[in-house]
Formats: C-alpha cells, structure tokens, sequence
C-alpha cells in the first residue's frame, strides 16, 4: 500500500509530460532539430538554479517557474531566429549551447555545500518524490497547453513558444534526462508505425509504469531507470521492423 501512494503521485506527474511530451516529440523530429529539448531543458533549469541561489526560491514555486520560463523562453526564441535565419548552423548552435548552459550550471555550482547533490537532481529529478501542490500547479499548465499542441496552426506558430512552457514544467518534475527521452525516444520507436501518435503514447505508457516500479523496487535514480527503460521499451517496438524488412530483403 505504502508502494502505491508513493508511485501514485509519481505517475501522475509522469503522465502529464507524457501527454504533451509525445506530440511535441513528433514535432521536433518532423522540424529535424533533435537536440533542442536537451538544450531547453538545461537552460530552464539553469534558470531554476539561478533562482535558488540568488531568489532563495526553494519554498516558491512560483519565482522558480518564472525564472526557468524566462531562460526557457529566451532560448527557444533564440532558437526560432537561428531556424529562420541560419538553418544550416542550428543544430550545431543547439549544441553549442546546451554545452555552454551546463558548464555555466557546473560553475555557479561549484562552491555551493550541496552543488552535487543539485546537479543529480537537475538532471535525474526527483519524480517518486513530487508533492502534489507541484502536480497540481503542472497539470493546470499542461491542460492549458494541450489543446494548443493537438491544434496544427497554433503550433506551427508558436511551437518554440509552447515547446519552451513545456519544458519549463517538465524539467522541475523529472531531470534533463528524461525530458530528453520521453520526447525523442517514443517518436523514434513510433516512426516505424503508421499510427504514431498512439504507438507513442503506447511506449511512453508502458515505459513509465515499468520504470517507477523499478525505480522504487531497486532504489535507482527515477530518471536514469525510466531512461534505461524507455529505450529498452523502443527497441523491443523497433525490433519487428527490422526482422521485417531482413526477411523481405532475403527473398
């Protein structure tokens, strides 16, 4: 029972990313900008970072939403200009960027007592730990967002716009890891299926049940196990294809 109320929250906040996190996936995979999430992600939480130490923000959730959307936001218009202007240079851009807002994250860091301890959380979160006043505050802004996201002219629009709000939200409940892989990780094993929409609900799903149960029964990080997961998750989906097209191939 003590299991259950522990993985209840946690699951809930997993399955409001989940819910905007495998249509934004699709996206950023349709654009070609792969690595935008990991790159959003970093500087939200930069931002977050930002705000514990200078706004003391720990018992405020509200100065540390605002703080990682601000850099969140700032980035992914960035990111928006490079698209239009610079196409060609935008990957390596991302790139460069996540490089440099996770070393300015290690350096404002580095003096801190528990600067370990915030790093691993940054990027591992803290899900099985989530308080309900944060899924609260998360499933309003997702609820929000979603019809915008399942609405095509909005988000061809404003997709860096919505992309970063989402991010915002799902980095504080799960890490930069997962963020990561619950957005590129489903729309990879679903690219393989007509439907994609569903197998990557269906992946992300699947993924998230086995990884929390993993997660408590083992005591591991929560977001490293539902990465681990994740991507065992999506091969088991990839694998039928490729036995597929081997045996047409050997006709």
């Amino acid at each position: 029972m003590d299991g259950i109320y522990i993985l209840l929250p946690a699951f809930l906040a997993g399955f409001l990313i989940v819910c905007t996190h495998v249509p934004l996936g699709l996206e950023v995979m349709k654009r070609g900008i792969i690595f935008i999430d990991l790159a959003v992600a970093q500087i939200a939480g930069l931002g977050v970072i930002v705000a514990s130490l200078y706004f003391h923000s720990e018992e405020n959730l509200i100065i540390t939403q605002l703080m990682a959307f601000l850099f969140a936001i700032s980035a992914a218009y960035g990111f928006m200009l490079f698209e239009k202007y610079t196409p060609k240079l935008q990957e390596a851009i991302i790139g460069s960027v996540y490089v440099f807002s996770s070393s300015l994250a290690l350096l404002l860091l580095a003096n801190h007592p528990h600067g370990a301890e915030e790093v691993q959380n940054l990027l591992s979160g803290q899900l099985l730990w989530i308080s309900w006043q944060q899924i609260v505050m998360a499933a309003i802004a997702y609820i929000l967002l979603i019809p915008a996201i399942f609405t095509k002219k909005v988000i061809n629009r404003y997709f860096f716009f919505i992309f970063a709000l989402a991010i915002t939200i799902s980095v504080q409940l799960s890490g930069v890891f997962f963020v990561f892989a619950s957005l590129i990780l489903p729309a990879i094993g679903a690219a393989f299926y007509k439907n994609k929409l569903v197998f990557g609900y269906s992946i992300s799903i699947i993924s998230l049940i086995i990884g929390l149960v993993v997660s408590l029964a083992t005591d591991w990080p929560t977001g490293p196990t539902l990465v681990c997961i994740l991507f065992v998750i999506v091969t088991l989906f990839i694998i039928p294809h490729f036995i597929k097209l081997r045996m047409l191939e050997s006709k």
